[in-house]
């Protein structure tokens, strides 16, 4: 029997205190990808440039995922986590020095940094999990853990685009700096004893053969590899188009405030709220069972298509948030299924080096995607509403094969679980 999420925050103190900074982190975070996405939109009124900056946040965090995964495998995990957000607390107020088109250079190289920062926290988060929550309590961890990221972009976007629309984009960044430290406040209250094991040498060639430890383990757990690619074919087929496209609808189509930062806010609070509807909902139904959550996978790639149609014709500003809420949905349960197999899986001595492949393949595909969309909308070649038929056709692609594996494979003997023990024992 899983554990509820009441009695989970109320009973679990590491795991509240890790929450807490998570959802002040995540508030500034949708603050200043709002107010930066509609900086470089009114400044250079290019659509490559938007997808520019999501590439840039996606290859950043890409070009550390290696040493990201070994630290979190190596070192304290909370000090990780600490870290990263006292290094983009101070990163993020150089956004104010952003004013004419000739300074774009420098938004792009703090974005870096901030997003390679997000790239040490986002496996060490993952890793740290079942360090400080039961097994009991994994299922209900995860789950709330990605609503609040859901959440979050909801009402972080929502109250980021009446900040920027309504009184500028600069006050963001100040917000968003201010809520690293917050969470690093709340995470110092961790606790958290790193697991011992040996440890190879204290060098990039050390951290590198380290980390293709972590991709051998892979490779010889095709299982596993291939719930870890679901991320990738996630932002690769739908998102990271998606984002550029929904910068261009909101400054475009359905404008609202200055720049369109209200119209971008609505869009992605609609997403907010679908991401963490989808996967409490299914959660219902599924539990933490592997079968069920492996066919709910099916569906949630039919549900990004239905909401991506829904949304092509941009017939109003209601189609296009019902449209981007059923995608989201679709796409958040995906997220979330697809990390719980994880958790279940993965032994805990490779997790954060697995994590962080994971992620590296999805922020790779998100730029790819980005700068395809991005350069698609410049050259003409495809219109917003034909780009959302497109994808919503490509999406399908992926959740085929899925559905093949799962018809034909599935949960190999001798699998690991989250503790690392051979799930035969």
């Amino acid at each position: 029997m899983t554990t509820g999420y009441w009695k989970l925050v109320h009973e679990n103190q590491d795991f509240r205190n890790l929450w807490f900074g998570q959802i002040v982190s995540l508030f500034g975070d949708w603050f200043n990808l709002i107010a930066s996405a509609s900086l470089v939109a009114s400044l250079t009124h290019s659509g490559l440039a938007v997808g520019g900056l999501f590439a840039v946040r996606m290859l950043a965090p890409f070009a550390v995922s290696p040493l990201a995964g070994v630290a979190a495998d190596r070192y304290d995990r909370r000090k990780l986590l600490l870290l990263t957000d006292f290094v983009r607390a101070a990163v993020v107020l150089g956004f104010l020095f952003v004013r004419r088109p000739e300074h774009l250079w420098l938004l792009y190289v703090l974005t870096a940094v901030q997003l390679a920062m997000h790239g040490v926290f986002f496996p060490t988060r993952n890793a740290i999990l079942p360090d400080i929550v039961s097994p009991p309590e994994l299922g209900a961890a995860n789950a709330l853990t990605a609503t609040t990221w859901s959440v979050m972009l909801a009402v972080g976007a929502g109250a980021g685009g009446l900040v920027a629309g309504g009184f500028g984009l600069y006050p963001a960044f100040v917000i968003d700096s201010v809520t690293f430290l917050i969470s690093a406040f709340f995470i110092i209250k961790v606790r958290y004893q790193k697991p011992r094991r040996a440890l190879g040498k204290s060098n990039v060639r050390g951290a590198l053969k380290e980390y293709g430890e972590g991709l051998r383990y892979l490779l010889a757990h095709r299982d596993v590899l291939v719930i870890a690619l679901h991320k990738g074919a996630l932002t690769f087929f739908v998102a990271g188009a998606y984002e550029v496209t929904q910068v261009a609808i909101a400054k475009d189509v359905f404008v609202i405030g200055e720049g369109g930062g209200i119209g971008l806010g609505l869009l992605y609070a609609a997403i907010g709220f679908g991401s963490g509807v989808g996967p409490i909902v299914t959660r219902s139904i599924t539990g933490d069972s592997d079968r069920p959550m492996r066919v709910a996978m099916v569906l949630c790639y039919v549900t990004m298509s239905m909401g991506l149609a829904l949304m092509a014709p941009l017939a109003s500003l209601h189609w296009a948030l019902a449209g981007a809420f059923v995608r989201a949905a679709g796409g958040g349960t995906l997220w979330v299924l697809s990390t719980q197999l994880l958790l279940q899986t993965v032994p805990e001595k490779v997790r954060g080096r697995v994590f962080s492949t994971e992620y590296a393949l999805l922020t790779l595909a998100m730029a790819t995607s980005a700068a395809m969309g991005g350069l698609a909308l410049d050259s003409g070649l495809l219109s917003l509403s034909q780009l959302l038929g497109f994808l919503a056709a490509v999406v399908l692609a992926p959740g085929l094969l899925w559905a093949l594996w799962v018809s034909r494979s599935g949960p190999k003997p001798g699998n690991h679980d989250a503790s690392g023990h051979d799930s035969r024992a």
